[in-house]
């Protein structure tokens, strides 16, 4: 059996099931309307009336069946292949429901209609109790028919209302629930308080009549039918729930592009799509805060998010290292664009890897120069030795690329670090002499022999461990500066 075939055949059995409750919660209704009490039980339970009955139901449950597999099958040809629907088959998939709720309930009309044109000698006796069967079966076939088709339809539902606004119009919590107060306690209660009171008058229903036997059958009826209609209604409320209860559970593992099916006009879609947009907006955060750590550094993004956008910068102890590369116009000229990208990109990610190593900060990228910080915008004891070490990292590792050749300065001291900027545009930035002097000395180490150099106030700065690795250079006056500055270079 095709899986079409497979689905059309669970579709219809559901159906057929919501109309067969649907007679036996009838039945229970109209055996004590139309037996003794209403005087027509000769005429009511006729051997004619029992097998017009059993016929009328029997040729029900066929058109139900029938129609059930007519009115699926258009849409499962589409949707069991996994084809996106065009307009029109999405307008007959979204009608689904409706139609199915009018074919049980057409069904129940035109078989009380024929039952009452059979019974026009029975009069009220007969039309009584068969009208209000056929309004309370009809009700109760469409309500159920609802539910019972619900695990069937809604993945077509869905399908059909993807990248469209148009979903289910579906009955809200509240609603759900009071008719199923209605179908399992109050129109139960109303038939044997409509009793008690009719026999009470003696309308219909003589005085001396017994009732009890009646009584008995719609409280039966009652609590059979309404076990299964409450745990139908129950799962409808409670498992797209559920499903966003476990879609909940993924995001707080990080699956933030977890999505939960929207398929009904209702409270509970409300919820759901709810659900869509929060997420969608903290997907929508993760990936600002994401590219706003690419160009500001991961602890600078985090403490922004933080503080709010305030990030207002302060005078605190730092250490700063500039790298320089040496050459890169003549590289430029001498070799293609993606070539100088290519060397340029292997470059910063050696610089970036060390720089993050040691719990630094890529403060800024200038051509084919970087600005790393250490010791904010996360305060650390000793930044000024980290610094230090990445230098002596990053020269060794550097010195593999054949066609790269580079200057780093080292320098610490107080600065300023914090927003630059206006108020719709901030740049975190660092600004101080220490952020001058390891410039200067990044152009001085391109003559090094090492291509490291730093200054004194670094090694002060550094623990005894890092200090005993860096050697005394002399003085110099740096470009730009009127006072020397005491050298040094890695000893190792």
């Amino acid at each position: 059996m095709s899986r079409v075939s497979k689905l059309t055949v669970q579709y219809s059995s559901w159906l057929v099931l919501a109309y067969l409750l649907s007679v036996a919660a009838a039945v229970a209704i109209l055996i004590p309307l139309g037996g003794e009490a209403l005087g027509g039980a000769a005429a009511y339970f006729s051997t004619a009336n029992v097998i017009i009955s059993v016929v009328l139901v029997v040729v029900g449950t066929i058109v139900v069946a029938v129609g059930g597999a007519l009115n699926i099958a258009p849409t499962l040809r589409w949707f069991v292949p996994g084809h996106a629907p065009d307009p029109r088959q999405r307008r007959v998939a979204m009608k689904l429901l409706g139609r199915q709720s009018a074919l049980l309930a057409a069904t129940w009309f035109v078989s009380g209609a024929i039952s009452v044109l059979m019974n026009l000698d029975g009069g009220v006796s007969i039309a009584v109790p068969t009208l209000f069967g056929v309004v309370f079966g009809g009700s109760a076939a469409a309500g159920i028919g609802l539910l019972v088709t619900q695990r069937v339809v809604r993945p077509i539902i869905v399908a059909a209302s993807h990248s469209s606004e148009g979903v289910v119009t579906a009955p809200g919590v509240l609603a759900r629930l009071v008719l199923l107060w209605v179908l399992c306690s109050a129109l139960p209660s109303a038939v044997i308080v409509a009793l008690v009171f009719v026999r009470s008058k003696g309308w219909l229903i003589p005085q001396t009549a017994s009732i009890e036997g009646a009584v008995l059958v719609v409280s039966l009826a009652a609590v059979l039918l309404g076990l299964p209609t409450m745990i139908l209604t129950s799962r409808s409320i409670s498992e797209p729930i559920g499903e966003v209860v476990d879609a909940m559970a993924e995001v707080e593992q990080g699956r933030i592009d977890t999505y939960v099916d929207v398929v009904e006009r209702s409270e509970i879609g409300r919820l759901q799509s709810g659900f869509n947009r929060m997420v969608a907006g903290l997907a929508e955060r993760e990936r600002l805060r994401d590219l706003f750590g690419r160009h500001v550094g991961v602890d600078v993004a985090r403490r922004a998010i933080d503080e709010g956008a305030s990030l207002t910068g302060d005078v605190q102890e730092a250490a700063i290292l500039f790298i320089d590369l040496v050459g890169s116009t003549a590289l430029a000229q001498s070799r293609a664009p993606q070539e100088v990208a290519d060397v340029l990109n292997e470059f910063f990610r050696i610089v970036v890897s060390a720089v993050d190593e040691h719990q630094g900060l890529i403060n800024k990228f200038q051509g084919d120069a970087a600005l790393a910080v250490f010791g904010v915008p996360l305060r650390t004891t000793d930044a000024a030795a980290a610094a230090l070490a990445t230098a002596r990292s990053l020269a060794g590792q550097l010195q593999q690329l054949p066609t790269v050749d580079f200057g780093i300065g080292v320098s610490a001291g107080r600065i300023f670090a914090g927003n630059i900027g206006a108020e719709n545009r901030y740049e975190y930035t660092v600004i101080g002499d220490p952020v001058n002097e390891a410039a200067r000395l990044a152009d001085l180490a391109k003559t090094s022999e090492r291509r490291i150099l730093c200054s004194a106030a670094a090694v002060d700065r550094a623990d005894p461990a890092e200090r005993e690795r860096w050697a005394a250079q002399g003085t110099t006056v740096l470009r730009g500066r009127a006072e020397a500055t005491s050298i040094f270079a890695p000893t190792v």
